[in-house]
């Protein structure tokens, strides 16, 4: 059985390329989402996925809107993909909540989906905990199916061997490449002590993914989100002296150009985790 939902518009695109982002622990900042949630305004939904057979509606539950105490509009998590037009060719996004069930199912599905959709390659997008100071540029590591295919001034990376927990868009990523269709991923360094939304990483994401696809990126509210936000930080660092050094430490580190290992990074992703990750920790 399939588990989504095709449109004929979908049988006119053009070129397409798809990019991909999960609400998940991968999505720290919510700066993937908001990337590609920006990337899809304006567009039409094509595909949708069902979400009776992807969700459990006791972790992710239905948004309930009750006004002067009647009950108006009932909202249920959605997963979908929305086609833009973007010049000549189309720009296909796939966003919402990251599933509960049925991941490999799920992966054979997006293989079947990119090659029925004629999707020339895929762009994942996450967010990932790091040692990194708010105090300098956004950092994006990059993951790509064969060599030279992420562009702009990101690369493949951390050298070396790099186990983590599988994100649901990881798994995606992984067989839609096994299926023959190029893939890359960009993935925003955020501030593990941040909590909250982290629009300076949602700016670096949109401008890796321009580059990539060379087209001129639209930020809407998000810089003066990011100004407001640094503004902030910048505050709390300055009134308590244990932050101030901590985030100095930070600074020279980056600094001296020291990117981060494989051990920094496992660290840094096992203390998101036990924080309870982008659903716990990010609203604490």
């Amino acid at each position: 059985m399939d588990l989504y939902r095709i449109d004929a518009a979908a049988d006119e695109l053009i070129a397409p390329t798809l990019v991909a982002a999960f609400d998940s622990w991968i999505d720290a900042g919510s700066a993937a989402t908001t990337a590609a949630g920006r990337l899809a305004e304006g567009g039409e939904v094509i595909a949708r996925f069902e979400a009776d057979l992807l969700f459990d509606y006791r972790a992710r539950r239905p948004t309930l809107e009750i006004v002067d105490g009647r009950p108006t509009e009932l909202t249920w998590p959605e997963l979908m993909i929305t086609r833009r037009r973007v010049g000549e060719r189309d720009l296909l996004v796939l966003v919402g909540p990251e599933p509960d069930y049925c991941w490999q199912e799920l992966a054979e599905n997006a293989a079947e989906l990119a090659r029925r959709l004629g999707v020339l390659e895929w762009i994942s997008l996450g967010a990932i905990p790091s040692a990194v100071p708010h105090t300098r540029p956004v950092s994006v590591l990059g993951t790509e199916s064969e060599a030279g295919l992420l562009r702009g001034d990101v690369h493949a990376g951390p050298v070396g061997r790099l186990r983590v927990p599988a994100a649901c868009i990881s798994v995606l990523d992984y067989a839609v490449s096994r299926a023959g269709v190029p893939t890359v991923g960009y993935y925003a360094q955020i501030p593990h002590y941040v909590s909250g939304e982290y629009p300076a990483a949602a700016i670096a994401l949109l401008r890796s993914v321009a580059l990539h696809l060379d087209l001129a990126p639209d930020y809407g509210p998000l810089e003066e989100e990011a100004r407001q936000l640094r503004v902030r930080l910048d505050t709390a660092a300055a009134v308590d002296e244990t932050t101030r050094t901590y985030v100095e430490r930070l600074e020279s580190m980056v600094d001296e150009a020291r990117l981060p290992s494989g051990d920094d990074l496992i660290s840094e992703i096992e203390r998101f985790l036990r924080r309870g990750g982008t659903e716990e920790g990010q609203r604490s």
